[in-house]
C-alpha cells in the first residue's frame, strides 16, 4: 500500500470542511504532512532493517528455505494451540467415542471382521481345491503323454535333430506334402 503524498499548497487553496475553521483546517493539514513525513522514514527504516536482516542470514547460512520452514513450523504450531482448533479436535475425539461406541458401529464391525474371516477361509479352500486337481492333472496319463512328448521334442531341438525328423509330427499336420508358399513378395 503506499500513501500519496498531500501537496500543502494544493490542500491550503481547498475549501475547508464544514464544521473547521481556516486555523483548524491549517493545523489538520500541518498534522497530516508530518505524519506523511514519518511513514516515509518509517518505510525507508524498514527497508534498511530488511537488508540487514537478510545480510545477517546470508552470512549466518539460512537459506529462504530454512526460512519457509521455520515459518511454515510456527504458523503449524500457532494453529495447533489456537483455540478453535483445540476446540474441534476435542469436538472430533468426543464424535468418534460416540461413533465407536455405538452398537450400529459395533455391529458393523463385527459383521465385517467375520466376513473377512469367511472371505479368507473361502479363497483358502479354492486355492487348496486349485493346487490338488493341478496335481491330479499332473499325474495324469494324458499329462504325463504330454510330458514326454515335450521331452522328446526339446531333446532333439538340442540336439540338433541328427536323426531328421524320425518321431516328430508336421506342425502343419500334412505329413510328407510341401507347404504351399504364402509369401506376399
Amino acid at each position: 500500500m503506499t500513501d500519496v503524498p498531500v501537496d500543502t499548497a494544493v490542500a491550503a487553496q481547498a475549501p475547508a470542511v464544514e464544521g473547521l475553521t481556516d486555523a483548524e483546517a491549517e493545523e489538520l493539514r500541518a498534522e497530516l504532512a508530518k505524519v506523511e513525513e514519518e511513514v516515509v522514514t518509517l518505510r525507508q527504516v524498514l527497508a534498511a532493517k530488511e537488508r540487514h536482516c537478510g545480510e545477517l542470514k546470508r552470512r549466518l547460512g539460512l537459506s529462504t528455505l530454512e526460512g519457509l520452514k521455520q515459518n511454515l513450523s510456527r504458523g503449524w504450531h500457532d494453529v495447533q494451540v489456537s483455540n478453535a482448533y483445540v476446540k474441534t479436535s476435542e469436538k472430533l475425539g468426543e464424535w468418534n467415542e460416540k461413533v465407536t461406541q455405538s452398537d450400529l458401529y459395533k455391529k458393523t464391525q463385527e459383521t465385517l471382521s467375520q466376513a473377512g474371516q469367511k472371505t479368507s477361509a473361502a479363497l483358502s479352500t479354492m486355492g487348496s481345491a486349485i493346487s490338488r486337481k493341478l496335481g491330479d492333472m499332473r499325474n495324469s496319463a494324458t499329462f504325463k503323454s504330454f510330458e514326454d512328448r515335450v521331452g522328446t521334442i526339446k531333446s532333439k531341438v538340442v540336439s540338433g535333430g541328427e536323426n531328421g525328423s524320425d518321431n516328430l509330427p508336421s506342425p502343419t499336420g500334412s505329413g510328407d506334402r510341401p507347404r504351399p508358399d504364402h509369401t506376399p513378395f
